[in-house]
């Protein structure tokens, strides 16, 4: 089985992208796991600090391992947004593919040396994983939104630039690069998200030299998804329409339902909502009609 570096590799020579979904729980696992396995596309499983401790650590790891075996299908695991050297610790130590090292919220200067310390004890740790870091602020929270996170700058000015990129890259040592271009943690309510950047996107992935991983994908527009992996981005991050699926499906189960109590009935219908959506979303990515 290829390992997520070499996934990583062929989808941008075939101009993919890797998807990235985050879970919370094991209906949306098997939600996942199930579109990925129908179109026979790698998939990644996210799930954040709070995601991570509500599951468990080393839980979410043995669940990942295990599907991956019996199956045989390319599911990886990913500590995402990781504010902490001792969280990135605990992930590595846990047997994740992949960590995400958040200094976002920090100076430049600060989130170097932080990465590079994760970095370096990936390196020692655990040969092959994969590290990534991000620059530039697009807010923290997979929720609906009314407006802009406040603190989010969307002007040319506020968005990484490929001095910028280089510079970090060549300094962390990281092998998958999160830029601020546009995107915007969460989702607005109803209208699509801030177009994307993409002609910085192309600017920024010959700039970096390492693939280039868009967080908060879900309010963004199929046209701007699709232009953005031809630019460069080669994973692809999705939580909140998740979400949201997630929660209508199991309000009208429970409305529809008053007197079920069995749990794995009440939630079917939610784990099919967010089958429906990775498969759509996976079918963009891979381009697949």
């Amino acid at each position: 089985m290829k390992t997520l570096r070499e996934c990583v590799v062929e989808a941008e020579a075939k101009k993919a992208a890797i998807g990235h979904f985050n879970i919370s729980n094991v209906e949306a696992f098997w939600g996942i796991v199930r579109a990925a396995r129908e179109l026979a596309v790698p998939v990644i499983i996210g799930v954040s600090e709070g995601e991570r401790d509500f599951i468990g650590v080393r839980q979410v790891a043995a669940l990942v391992t295990s599907v991956r075996q019996e199956f045989n299908h390319p599911i990886f695991l990913n500590a995402d947004h990781t504010y902490s050297f001792d969280r990135v610790k605990e992930a590595v130590d846990a047997g994740f593919d992949a960590v995400i090292f958040d200094g976002s919220k920090l100076s430049t200067e600060e989130n170097i040396v932080e990465t590079k310390k994760c970095v370096k004890y990936v390196r020692l740790v655990k040969s092959g994983m994969i590290v990534e870091a991000e620059l530039g602020y697009i807010g923290t929270s997979s929720k609906l939104l009314d407006a802009v996170p406040e603190g989010v700058g969307l002007g040319a000015n506020d968005l990484v630039k490929p001095d910028n990129a280089r510079r970090f890259v060549a300094e962390t040592g990281i092998d998958l690069f999160a830029p601020a271009v546009g995107n915007i943690h969460g989702m607005l309510k109803g209208h699509p998200d801030p177009a994307l950047d993409i002609d910085r996107i192309k600017l920024l992935r010959e700039a970096a030299g390492v693939p280039l991983v868009l967080h908060g994908a879900s309010g963004n527009t199929d046209d701007d998804i699709r232009r953005a992996i031809v630019a460069g981005i080669a994973i692809i991050h999705i939580n909140t329409e998740i979400r949201l699926a997630y929660r209508d499906a199991l309000k009208q189960s429970l409305q529809e339902n008053p007197e079920e109590i069995a749990p794995y009935k009440i939630l079917k219908p939610a784990v099919q909502a967010i089958e429906r959506v990775v498969l759509r979303k996976l079918k963009l990515f891979n381009h697949v009609n």
